[in-house]
């Protein structure tokens, strides 16, 4: 049921008129990046905006076109040809992706992605999009894709409008260096778009937007291409991933600043119903958007009226200002767009990367390359099994280094007084945490290689394993048959019926195989069978077995 909190509703409208008036240079900025015109920013800032913070799990979050929801859009636009049809179907689709997200829980998944990763693709597109603005920013229209415009660099290079790169670079300096006593009342990027618009007019040879509708936008309805769905269904899976992260992402930076705690799998139900709105409408996709979010809270913002508000400040400026609107240069937005992209750049990390672990700062700067010059969904999906990889082998390692640790002696006297009068008989292993895949392989090697020369009896403690898989079962039945080949008796001991289960549907726990509720049962019954094998194999005077 949504709730609507009216107790802060002078903090939220001022919030949310704020976080508007910000919203306004970026939405056009980054429509016009997407390849499908500033309307389609306007729109998309609007739907997303609106029905993410009606529905969304995250009351003071602000949400609209983002930098990473562009890039891919952009790469989409280029792929299609400019096909704007097929592109809001993709946007539609990855709503209702989201909202599947939200209904099946994944939400608490995706906050699992390791901060290498994530900090890794959020550089390589805050590098994109400043890739993506360079030919722009010296009056050219770059071919799209990040490797096209890297290649038309030599060409813009060569014939720089001198005129569009001095209003780039002004707007730039403008946006970064706005006062913070100016910036309460008209923000930075606000005022780099209005002084270097105004600044154009005296200008000529400046490439501006255009004609730019006015008025409520139309209804798109999905289209589906038999040879384009399979790019078009990607597409939307990549952007319902990435919307997702950079959302929960800035919903944990909201949770930080307002001291509350948001609800991951509704604010993807919120995201989705925001991005199928805007697909419907002829909007871009968006995400829960970070600057504006801080924005909106320390003006005052903390519940859903406040996102709301933006949304609806910016459907007034699109029923009324588009004439405006369309004398703005692509210079200016490609100035604004190059300070998103300087934003998005992790440059927090990337300063403190050489006191880290060099494993997790390779993997960052693979996910960054991998952003840049290949996909997104194979920068993640490759940075995430790499970072899963990684942390296995490093729980592999230490479970391999309890097995090492046979112990000489026990902390409780009655164990400690069985283990002593083995006298060397029994080889006594205690496993340590979760028995996983990563430790399998070597654990029989492992095993083999300590236990004892002269141990008849080897006893497998489970006393500390919540749980085993089956690659660590298969492994404990390699021990088994090791057990068996030598000679010796297995004892298994403190196995919680989890574990018991998996061990017997793997046919570990064989007739054979004697198992006990604690190691001091165990370690009682290991000395009746070294006893009952004295009676029937007796030794000779150095401990071996007598031959026969």
């Amino acid at each position: 049921m949504i709730k609507i909190n009216t107790t802060n509703i002078r903090g939220d409208l001022t919030g949310g008129l704020t976080a508007g008036i910000v919203a306004l240079p970026l939405a056009l900025a980054l429509g016009v990046a997407s390849g499908l015109g500033p309307m389609a920013g306007l729109y998309g800032a609007i739907a997303v905006g609106f029905f993410a913070s009606l529905f969304g799990g995250t009351p003071s979050q602000i949400s609209g076109p983002t930098g990473p929801m562009v890039v891919v859009l952009a790469g989409l636009f280029a792929s299609l040809s400019g096909d704007a049809e097929l592109i809001f179907t993709a946007v539609l689709l990855a709503g209702i992706f989201q909202i599947l997200f939200g209904i099946l829980g994944v939400g608490q998944y995706i906050r699992l992605v390791p901060y290498p990763v994530i900090s890794g693709f959020m550089s390589g597109i805050g590098a994109i999009i400043i890739i993506l603005q360079l030919g722009r920013l010296m009056g050219h229209e770059p071919p799209g894709g990040t490797l096209g415009a890297l290649s038309y660099l030599p060409t813009a290079l060569a014939d720089i409008n001198f005129t569009t790169l001095a209003l780039g670079i002004g707007t730039l300096l403008i946006a970064y260096k706005w006062p913070a006593a100016l910036g309460k009342f008209v923000p930075g990027a606000l005022a780099a778009l209005i002084i270097g618009t105004l600044a154009s007019l005296m200008l000529t040879n400046v490439p501006i937007l255009g004609d730019i509708p006015t008025g409520l936008p139309s209804l798109h309805m999905p289209v589906f291409e038999q040879g384009q769905i399979f790019l078009v269904v990607e597409a939307a899976f990549i952007l319902a991933v990435l919307g997702a992260i950079d959302s929960l992402l800035t919903s944990l930076v909201a949770d930080n600043m307002t001291r509350t705690r948001h609800d991951s799998n509704r604010e993807l139900v919120g995201q989705g119903i925001g991005n199928t709105v805007a697909g419907l409408i002829g909007g871009i996709a968006g995400a829960g958007a970070t600057m504006r979010t801080v924005v909106n809270i320390r003006s005052g913002g903390k519940d859903r009226i406040s996102g709301m508000t933006h949304a609806l400040v910016l459907l007034a400026i699109v029923l009324g200002l588009s004439p405006l609107a369309a004398q703005i240069p692509h210079a200016v937005l490609a100035g604004i767009l190059v300070k998103v992209g300087l934003d998005i750049i992790d440059w927090g990390y990337l300063r403190r990367a050489h006191t880290g672990p060099r494993w997790d700062f390779a993997l960052m700067v693979l996910v960054l390359g991998l952003t840049v010059f290949v996909d997104l969904i194979t920068a993640v999906g490759v940075g995430v099994v790499l970072a899963a990889l990684a942390y296995v082998r490093q729980v592999a390692q230490l479970q391999i280094e309890e097995v090492n640790k046979i112990p000489e002696y026990l902390a409780d006297e009655e164990e400690n007084a069985l283990l002593e009068r083995a006298q060397g008989k029994v080889s006594l292993f205690s496993f340590g945490g979760p028995l996983s895949f990563g430790a399998a392989a070597d654990l029989g090697h492992h095993v083999r290689e300590k236990v004892k020369p002269g141990s008849q009896v080897l006893i497998l403690d489970f006393s500390r394993v919540p749980v085993v898989d089956v690659s660590a079962a298969m492994a404990v039945e390699t021990i088994t048959a090791d057990a068996t080949a030598g000679g010796r008796e297995l004892v298994i001991s403190g196995a919680s019926p989890a574990v018991t289960k998996v061990l017997d549907n793997i046919n570990v726990h064989q007739p054979n195989v004697r198992m006990f509720a604690t190691r001091l049962e165990a370690l009682d019954c290991a000395l009746r069978i070294i006893e009952d094998r004295k009676k029937t194999n007796p030794v000779s005077g150095n401990g071996k077995l007598a031959e026969a």
